[in-house]
């Protein structure tokens, strides 16, 4: 494979990963946030239309190193910048649309492919478990860890203690004088009525 190839490879193998964790988030706000049912074919939709965003993005690319390249043609004084392009650098601009090109069209096809499709949100699924599963652990690890387990208890100690004054103390606090306030309202229209 020559370096253009390996270009190529690369962004869709970014492109992709890109799209695969689009798809992830979908998966978890359908099931999770609205209370869905996952279904490989809603998702194969959300991966083709990731896919085509990224396709987008890089024929968006290939567009601008075109006029970038176009613009530095025939210019032979000193940069002013990084992004102010002269003839010494048409070469690598052409090389660099090329693979922006090659992003492209490689994604386009992959959005064709429903096996590509099906093994994307596949993965995306297994992704979106995977993150379920850590967050329930961590959550049962952390509610469920007793002192005796906790090996930062001691020097954890004064950091919560702070916290607790702080923080709940005066959330509270700041919730009981609301409270007290509303019944005093609610006791202050009660007598308005009688």
């Amino acid at each position: 494979m020559g370096r253009t190839a390996d270009a190529i490879a690369e962004g869709v193998a970014i492109a992709t990963a890109a799209a695969r964790l689009a798809v992830k988030n979908h998966i978890l706000i359908g099931t999770i946030a609205e209370g869905g049912v996952f279904d490989t074919h809603e998702y194969i939709a959300d991966a083709r239309e990731a896919l085509r965003a990224m396709a987008e993005e890089s024929e968006e690319a290939e567009e601008n190193l075109t006029a970038l390249r176009k613009r530095a043609r025939g210019r032979h004084s000193d940069p002013s910048g990084t992004h102010d392009y002269r003839d010494r650098d048409v070469r690598n601009l052409r090389r660099r649309a090329k693979q922006s090109h090659g992003v492209a069209t490689r994604l386009r096809e992959l959005m064709d492919d429903e096996d590509a499709l099906r093994t994307m949100v596949e993965e995306a699924r297994e992704a979106a478990w995977s993150d379920v599963r850590h967050n329930l652990d961590r959550r049962l690890r952390v509610e469920g860890m007793r002192p005796d387990h906790d090996p930062d208890y001691a020097r954890m100690r004064d950091a919560r203690m702070q916290a607790l004054r702080l923080v709940d103390l005066q959330a509270l606090s700041s919730q009981q004088r609301a409270r007290a306030k509303r019944k005093k309202k609610q006791e202050q229209v009660a007598e308005l009525d009688d």
